[in-house]
């Protein structure tokens, strides 16, 4: 059974930190040297794995005691707010640097499939221990609502990728990424309030 509520909840919190991250750089990059449609296929594969074995690994968790669930969570919220705030001094100076990276790691000669293993592996191997990965196993031990999580967090990575792929430069020419940091720590500690909220009700 899906739950909106928890799929929009997870699908607002993973967008806003994922947004800032170095995924959107990644995707914005590849999509200018390579046939933009084949990288968001490859990068919403790479997505697909990745949110699924977040969600299993979450499922597992949510066997454990509902107080230490809600508590581990409601620590993970606070951990990536304060991981964004310290990203979010360098972020603007650094996403010149992470451009250049990936610009490198993009094949100008690849062509249809090829576009898509390549933006796969890219990203698949960028990701792993990602913060919007712990957030989603966080989400399904606190809500036990897996198909929900995953449906909301990967929409959100769908959103993500496809925003970097239309409008990625425009959107970067007119907001700071610094300032993406700041939203997206802002939501991780109104989503720890809302678990310590929960767990005093």
């Amino acid at each position: 059974m899906i739950d909106l509520l928890v799929v929009a909840l997870a699908f607002g919190a993973i967008f806003v930190v994922e947004l800032p991250d170095k995924t959107f750089i990644a995707t914005l990059v590849m999509s200018t040297k390579m046939r933009p449609l084949f990288v968001w296929i490859g990068v919403a594969l790479a997505f697909l794995v990745q949110t699924g074995v977040a969600v299993g690994v979450g499922k597992v968790a949510s066997f454990l005691p509902e107080q230490l669930i809600h508590t581990i969570a409601a620590l993970m919220f606070l951990i990536g707010a304060v991981i964004l705030v310290r990203e979010a001094r360098s972020a603007d100076e650094d996403e010149a640097e992470q451009e250049e990276e990936y610009a490198a790691k993009s094949d100008v000669t690849a062509h249809g499939f090829k576009v898509v293993v390549t933006s796969f592996l890219v990203l698949f191997a960028a990701e792993w221990g990602d913060l919007s990965q712990l957030l989603t196993i966080s989400l399904v031990a606190k809500y036990d609502a897996p198909l929900s999580v995953f449906l909301g967090a990967w929409g959100a990575l769908l959103a993500v990728s496809g925003l970097a792929v239309i409008v990625g430069r425009v959107l970067l020419q007119h907001v700071k990424e610094s300032v993406l940091h700041y939203v997206g720590a802002t939501v991780c500690v109104l989503m720890a309030g809302l678990t310590v909220w929960e767990m005093t009700r």
